[in-house]
């Protein structure tokens, strides 16, 4: 495709965020600053973007004239953590952004206490709660860099389901002890959930059960053993066969649209299972850009550009599996324009970026460092990386016309 020049480079910047260290927002300006080391007078459009994890609520929020509301909620180890959720302004009934990292995201567990089969999403629910006794009757969750496995389990609890043995006994918190369920009882549910309408923004590539299922595929990031990647995969089974039978026929829909599989359907491992906890409730599993890039008008914007330039902490298999620099590539790659990722670490798989739009690709890192080290001077390292990488550009450019004579 043939495009147009402009007397001034159009650089558009829609990165993600870097995991425990760099918002979406300081992760575009460290590149702006890149950039302008080299092009001066680039004409830059910085769109940070959000992907349901970290920073999801504070972006609804600033970009739909909101606020964010404190909460004090359970946290992923069952200590009170300080959180939040939003509330967003517009027409329309009173819409709430809980953003579930901000209570039960890995960033949450100290590092010794990475044990997925016992932390618990349960603040969620409180966060939930908080957003009902605030008035809202929509209620988007937001799924992504969870430190969970429970399936939604801990959620339910919090929003007044009995989750017993066989027994009779309430379960404990954690995804480790869901093979003991036995049975799920509805009578204390919050009754607004019925009328409520609950999004949940997923990644829908991730699914509850099988041999993909979330356990099986994010488990050992989360500090599972193989053994208890296992066991949390046979309590989510068990999970969703009770959820199947005790809870989600109550909230069936009423459109007569059929009720989806719990095990498989596309989302329902989003946040170690949070999907499907929330979908047995009534819950909408919806791709998340669908949802979280609405209002952005990102492909006129990205199609505008003569350059993009994306960002996340890690580049690897996963990548094309709906992470935002695969999304802003197939999107940019429909409109001719050229597009470079820079990333923290660069794992195995990340060739694959370049079948979905991806025309180059770079780590941040100058040397090998302490992991410590590496986060905080993050800010300084994609400005370094941005800048030599439009430094081989410029040189690229220049070499152009010798390699066509």
């Amino acid at each position: 495709m043939t495009r147009p020049t402009h007397p001034t480079h159009r650089i558009a910047i829609a990165p993600s965020g870097f995991k425990e260290s760099l918002s979406a927002a300081r992760v575009a300006e460290a590149i702006a600053v890149g950039v302008r080391r080299v092009i001066p007078d680039a004409d830059l459009d910085l769109i940070p973007l959000v992907d349901g994890g970290e920073g999801t609520a504070e972006a609804l929020a600033l970009a739909g004239g909101g606020r964010l509301v404190p909460v004090t909620a359970t946290g992923p180890v069952g200590e009170p953590v300080a959180s939040h959720f939003a509330l967003l302004g517009g027409p329309g009934p009173l819409t709430a952004v809980v953003e579930m990292a901000a209570v039960a995201g890995l960033s949450l567990v100290p590092p010794g206490l990475r044990h997925p089969g016992a932390t618990t999403t349960y603040g969620v629910g409180e966060l939930i709660r908080a957003a009902l006794d605030a008035g809202a009757r929509r209620i988007l969750i937001g799924c992504g860099d969870s430190g969970t496995s429970d399936g939604g389990a801990g959620a339910l609890q919090a929003l007044g389901a009995r989750l017993t043995d066989r027994h009779g006994r309430e379960l404990r918190r954690g995804g480790g002890v869901l093979h003991e369920l036995e049975r799920i009882d509805p009578s204390g549910l919050d009754p607004r959930l019925a009328r409520t309408e609950l999004l949940v923004a997923c990644n829908p590539y991730n699914v509850l059960c099988g041999k993909r299922g979330v356990a099986r595929v994010f488990g050992p990031q989360k500090g599972a053993t193989p053994a208890e990647v296992e066991l949390l995969s046979a309590g989510l089974e068990r999970l969703a066969d009770v959820l199947t039978r005790d809870l989600a026929p109550a909230f069936a829909p009423t459109s007569g649209a059929p009720a989806i599989d719990l095990r498989t359907a596309p989302g329902t491992g989003a946040s170690g299972g949070l999907g499907a906890g929330l979908a047995a409730v009534g819950a909408r599993l919806l791709p998340r850009y669908d949802v979280l890039l609405d209002g952005l008008d990102l492909d006129a914007r990205l199609a505008r550009a003569d350059f993009v330039i994306t960002a996340e902490g890690a580049l690897d298999h996963q990548t094309v599996r709906g992470k935002i620099p695969a999304e802003v590539a197939r999107r940019a790659h429909a409109s001719g324009v050229p597009v470079l990722v820079l990333a923290g670490t660069i794992g195995p798989g990340a060739q694959d970026v370049r079948a979905v739009g991806v025309d180059a690709y770079s780590a941040i890192l100058p040397a090998p460092m302490t992991l410590v080290e590496a986060i905080d001077r993050s800010d300084e390292f994609l400005a370094d990386a941005t800048e030599r990488a439009m430094r081989i550009m410029a040189l690229g450019t220049r070499l152009a016309p010798l390699a066509a004579a």
